[in-house]
């Protein structure tokens, strides 16, 4: 496949989702607590974390051992970086979520794994085939930028993480109000830093397929976000009321 014909797929793949943005604002993804049931087998969600998040760590680096790029250590830099937070996705968090008993469906599951493949194969294809940084590019302003972004977005996803994590103790299944970090701005912080994570990835890589990975984070997460925001102030009548959703101080 040459570079412009697969420039134009991974554009097609960035209008989709633009396009699933408002079929996400109207339907409440069934997981974690929007879990209901017509959405078909049920299974582990602990286990559905795992087999959901395991092909987003290993596609990258799958599609990537075939590219005819084998030598560009920028290249393993990024994949160092995405491979960080997807150890700790796939094989960290699952184990460290309080949720027994509670499952996840088959259907959800599946639409994640076509995600993952996808998107994993587009980073993957572009650093094997496409690549061309020099050590140069260490300096540039949109790595140094996009380094920083990506560990501050990652500080704030993990420890939000905990403080989610930890407001059960052992045994506990109930649901509380969740205080401290970007907690005080915002009802979803693991998943604003996220963004952040990931527009600080489309900056330091400056390529189309990790740009269209960023613009679909926030397809997915912006809904979900809402969702919880709305799931919050509807369940605790004391829910601080100058929290917005997902985006300090806007949405």
């Amino acid at each position: 496949m040459n570079e412009e014909l697969f420039n134009w797929i991974t554009i097609g793949w960035m209008f989709i989702a633009i396009i699933v943005i408002p079929l996400s604002l109207k339907l409440t993804a069934p997981y974690g607590r929007h879990t209901r049931k017509g959405w078909g087998t049920m299974i582990d969600n602990k286990l559905g974390w795992i087999i959901m998040e395991l092909p987003a760590l290993s596609m990258v680096w799958i599609v990537y051992s075939f590219g005819v790029i084998k030598d560009n250590q920028i290249v393993y830099c990024f994949l160092a970086f995405w491979s960080i937070h997807y150890v700790n996705r796939t094989l960290i968090y699952p184990f460290r979520i309080r949720t027994k008993g509670k499952k996840m469906p088959i259907s959800i599951i599946a639409f994640a794994i076509l995600f993952n493949l996808m998107n994993g194969g587009l980073i993957g294809y572009y650093f094997g085939n496409f690549a061309s940084y020099t050590t140069e590019w260490l300096t540039d302003w949109r790595f140094l930028l996009g380094v920083t972004l990506f560990f501050i977005g990652m500080g704030i996803n993990m420890y939000s993480d905990n403080v989610l994590i930890n407001l059960r103790k052992p045994g506990e299944t109930g649901y509380k109000i969740p205080y401290g970090g970007f907690f005080r701005y915002v009802s979803c912080p693991n998943l604003f830093g996220e963004m952040v994570e990931w527009l600080g990835f489309a900056l330091m890589t400056w390529c189309l397929p990790t740009l269209s990975f960023f613009i679909w984070t926030v397809a997915n997460l912006t809904p979900r976000a809402l969702d919880h925001h709305k799931w919050y102030k509807e369940k605790f009548e004391d829910y601080p009321k100058e929290r917005k959703a997902v985006f300090p101080f806007i949405l």
